[in-house]
């Protein structure tokens, strides 16, 4: 059963965030006997709190406090952002590990690095993060069924060359599976799935770990900063609880799996005279060099009825495009997927007004989507900051998010258009929309891996180079960004991690 801890128990791990990496690590931990607070600053859903209507959703689980500059599309609830994600799983190749190695510094900037650890050393958890996460396709699960959308991205692939083409790599059950149904093809899988087909943590790993005895969950509790000791290690986190009163719990050790934003924040907002410019920060790396992969949508008016609202909203990848071919004119790569609107967003990606809005929503029935996800090369330029004298409704700094795209970003999206309108046009799509998404909700870098301290914040198991009992485990510990969609790779980093927690503590090192 859940546990509830003293505030001065001191032996405790805590865990800030309940997401894909904070709430896999802390149910890996609990499950080894070790104990574990995880604080998440958002309310605890049930699944009867789910609804299928996108907006409604967005201001239960959608983080609005302030903040200043581009969108950064995250979670503010139980289970972060799984309960928003699409649930797409392909896994960062061998090359994307090796980005400096294979593609030498691009143009522009000196920020590429390789990754302190390589495919082969992830393997194995990336085998039980997809056994975790029931990856369609893998671990016996059967392949996802094939919809209309993914029927038509498949087929025009095929036309234009395109061989690695499959309906799977989704952690979405295509059957019950572990207690959660199989898939109905809802859409509103952006809203938190009301059956809970879809792999979200809230109703996996944080009542698994619960189970263990080992593990307490306290919602609605805000992280403010990490406080240390005079030799410099993390000795708890100083929460503002759901009844606005500030409290310190004590911990052996800090994990932090905030998202981008809020993981640069706590580091940042924890400075003291011994670490004047934030935990993790002294080489000036916290919150430099985030990375967002190069987003972009592709619209195809097709001479039949796609009825894409009825999908899956993300269900089919081509991964052709994933390698680095340099002969494309861009480093790195990218993968094509399917992608489902609704009207009103249709209406926005098109211009919203005129022709080439009238001739989408009037036919909105035979649309086809794609959605690209590309590489993104980390430039210290891009990065959150505090502001200087802005404060939130918590009294916390304003995150200030600053982000532009890279020379090779703008090419690589132009060749995945010029690629999507080739796979629509050969099935005699009459009308064509594309372009770029400025959204961050691949959120990665701000706290990157790396095997020189100068180059990041943390070392090859997520370890600051500064503070050896102080973690990060989300995707802020990215190197480089890869094409992948990331919450795979973050699952799997955070069993390693835990893996390297609990042999630490056994040997009495941490």
């Amino acid at each position: 059963m859940a546990r509830q801890f003293e505030m001065n128990d001191s032996s405790v791990v805590v865990v800030i965030g309940s997401g894909a990496g904070g709430a896999t690590l802390s149910n890996e931990l609990a499950k080894k006997g070790i104990d574990v607070i995880c604080l998440e600053a958002g309310p605890r859903l049930t699944l009867a709190d789910v609804v299928n209507h996108g907006p409604t959703m967005d201001q239960k689980m959608g983080w609005h406090d302030k903040r200043e500059g581009p969108l950064v599309w995250i979670c503010k609830t139980v289970g972060g952002t799984t309960m928003r994600w699409s649930g797409v799983t392909p896994l960062i190749q061998d090359h994307e590990f090796k980005a400096l190695s294979t593609y030498g510094q691009l143009d522009n900037s000196t920020a590429l690095i390789d990754w302190p650890l390589t495919l082969d050393e992830l393997r194995p958890y990336y085998d039980k993060a997809e056994d975790k996460m029931g990856v369609a396709g893998s671990h016996d699960i059967p392949d996802f069924p094939e919809t209309n959308n993914y029927k038509v991205m498949a087929a025009g692939g095929k036309r234009v060359g395109y061989k690695e083409i499959t309906s799977s790599r989704v952690a979405i059950n295509p059957v019950a599976r572990n207690g959660r149904p199989g898939c109905q093809q809802l859409a509103f899988c952006n809203s938190g799935c009301t059956i809970g087909a879809k792999w979200s943590t809230l109703y996996t790993e944080v009542p698994a770990a619960e189970l263990t005895g080992h593990f307490e969950l306290r919602s609605e509790a805000m992280a403010m900063r990490i406080n240390h000791d005079a030799q410099g290690r993390a000795t708890g986190v100083v929460y503002k609880g759901k009844d606005g009163n500030m409290q310190e719990q004590n911990a052996r050790a800090v994990c932090v799996a905030g998202n981008v934003v809020e993981t640069t924040r706590i580091l940042l907002n924890s400075e003291s005279s011994m670490f004047a410019h934030g935990l993790g920060n002294s080489t000036g790396n916290v919150g430099k060099h985030y990375m967002r992969h190069t987003f972009g949508y592709a619209l195809g008016l097709m001479p039949q009825p796609v009825n894409f609202h009825r999908n899956t909203r993300q269900s089919g990848i081509i991964l052709d495009e994933q390698y680095h071919k340099p002969e494309r004119g861009f480093a790195g790569g990218y993968i094509i997927e399917t992608l489902g609107l609704d009207p009103w967003n249709v209406s926005n990606a098109v211009g919203g007004w005129g022709p080439d809005n009238t001739v989408f929503a009037e036919n909105y029935t035979n649309i086809a989507g794609i959605f690209i996800t590309g590489e993104d090369p980390p430039e210290a330029v891009n990065r959150i900051s505090l502001h200087d004298t802005e404060r939130d409704a918590n009294g916390l700094p304003v995150p200030v998010i600053e982000y532009r795209d890279h020379p090779n970003t703008l090419a690589m999206r132009d060749h995945s258009m010029k690629m999507s309108r080739a796979i629509y046009e050969s099935l005699g799509a009459t009308d064509f929309a594309g372009g770029d998404i400025p959204v961050g909700a691949h959120n990665m870098g701000v706290a990157r891996m790396s095997e020189d301290p100068k180059d990041g914040v943390t070392n090859r198991w997520g370890q600051t180079h500064d503070i050896d009992n102080l973690f990060v485990s989300d995707g802020s510990t990215f190197s480089t960004s890869a094409a992948a969609n990331p919450t795979l790779t973050i699952v799997a980093l955070a069993i390693r991690q835990a893996d390297h927690i609990a042999e630490r503590m056994l040997r009495k090192t941490l």
